[in-house]
């Protein structure tokens, strides 16, 4: 079978209608909006960073701009969407949930065994949610024995609730605060949901297609990514034989190196608008580096986890893109207090920016502010001082 020859224009296109950034508001507007992005990516990365405004948030933003944080949370409660730990901690639709199922069995039969205390420990906790209802790691005393020795270093009892809910014996819900409350999951999954589970090669072929349908076009290694809590899985097997019945296409991408992937239906003459996205770190634009230099010649990485003294751009710079381009990165803060947004480094990429990108760069910072709940901004320094006048004119 003939591979699909592409070129690198034509592959960032594909890549970014599949991210839902070809256009500003490709999905609508309104909550309708947040659950069709959830449904296409087939899953939103949460993280707990709130120097700006946390990332599952800031990604729904970027992709319906009347977004309010609250619509999520009507989503979870409505039984449209849950939250679970698959290739990492996110947002997944309700009707995907049989799929969470082999991960949660893995969890249960791949990890380390339990120690007698822990075992009756998640035992005694099961029998108190059943009993009495949800509850959360505050309802249990201190019942660590030793001081604590840094972030990881969880209290018994809050390990027993992780425990029980990547085994899928509870579910979690977040409360104004944004804390886990931990459910059984018949109070938290719609009695009409499919949980059956998967076989093995359902499951592998559900990988194939949601990360093919998030990534536009994806190798191998990204499809793995997505399944890697399931050891001895069947994705590269079972990617051979919807190759050999073409239910997925090889592509040819000019200076990218290969195997690569996409889904036969895939409108490879796609257009984008010249539209700018200020994006998390989290973003599924983002979370592979070796794409970002591969199709965009950007070359990322979040420095909030490099020591100070080696980061180059800042602690959580966000990336910054213009059509097909990656026009810079900034690195941002949200000082809630002061209600202002301080930009410490504002760093563009060595390309041409004319004038009426930084027009629409700034009429999106301006609600990348708002959506911070911030009135002002400050600019620290940039690297390049003419594009930041011309950014300062239009706030000042």
């Amino acid at each position: 079978m003939e591979a699909i020859v592409l070129n690198r224009s034509q592959a960032r296109k594909i890549i970014l209608h599949a991210a839902g950034l070809s256009q500003k508001a490709q999905f609508g507007t309104g909550i309708e909006a947040v659950y069709r992005v959830i449904d296409h990516l087939g899953y939103i990365q949460l993280d707990t960073n709130y120097v700006v405004e946390r990332a599952h948030h800031h990604v729904l933003f970027a992709r319906v701009h009347d977004y309010q944080t609250e619509w999520l949370a009507a989503l979870c409660d409505d039984g449209d969407v849950f939250e679970y730990f698959t290739s990492d901690a996110g947002f997944l639709p309700m009707h995907d949930f049989r799929f969470s199922l082999p991960v949660k069995q893995a969890f249960a039969t791949q990890g380390s065994t339990f120690t007698k205390s822990e075992s009756d420990l998640m035992k005694q906790i099961l029998d108190q949610v059943e009993r009495d209802g949800a509850v959360m790691v505050g309802d249990f005393e201190n019942d660590r024995l030793e001081a604590s020795s840094g972030w990881w270093d969880w209290r018994p009892a809050k390990v027993a609730l992780e425990k029980l809910y990547l085994e899928g014996k509870l579910m979690i819900s977040r409360n104004s605060a944004f804390q886990k409350v931990y459910h059984l999951p018949l109070e938290v999954v719609p009695p009409d949901t499919d949980q059956t589970m998967p076989t093995d090669e359902d499951y592998a072929r559900y990988v194939i297609k949601r990360t093919l349908g998030a990534l536009g076009i994806s190798s191998v290694k990204e499809m793995a990514w997505r399944a890697r809590r399931v050891k001895g899985n069947l994705v590269k097997r079972e990617l051979e034989k919807m190759l050999q019945v073409e239910e997925v296409k090889k592509v040819m991408i000019d200076g990218v190196k290969g195997p690569l992937y996409m889904l036969p239906e895939t409108d490879v003459n796609v257009n984008i608008q010249e539209e700018v996205f200020i994006l998390s770190p989290f973003d599924i634009l983002n979370v592979f580096r070796s794409r970002l230099k591969d199709f965009f010649d950007f070359d990322y990485q979040i420095e909030c986890f490099v020591p100070a003294p080696k980061r180059k751009f800042g602690y959580f710079s966000l990336p910054i893109i213009s059509g097909e381009r990656f026009i810079a990165r900034m690195d941002a803060k949200a000082d809630r207090k002061k209600k202002t947004l301080i930009v410490h480094n504002l760093h563009f990429e060595p390309i041409q920016i004319d004038e009426k990108t930084i027009t629409k760069f700034v009429h999106n910072l301006q609600e990348f502010i708002l959506f911070n709940k911030c009135n002002d901004v400050i600019f620290k320094k940039s690297n390049n001082n003419e594009l930041l006048s011309m950014i300062r004119k239009e706030f000042f």
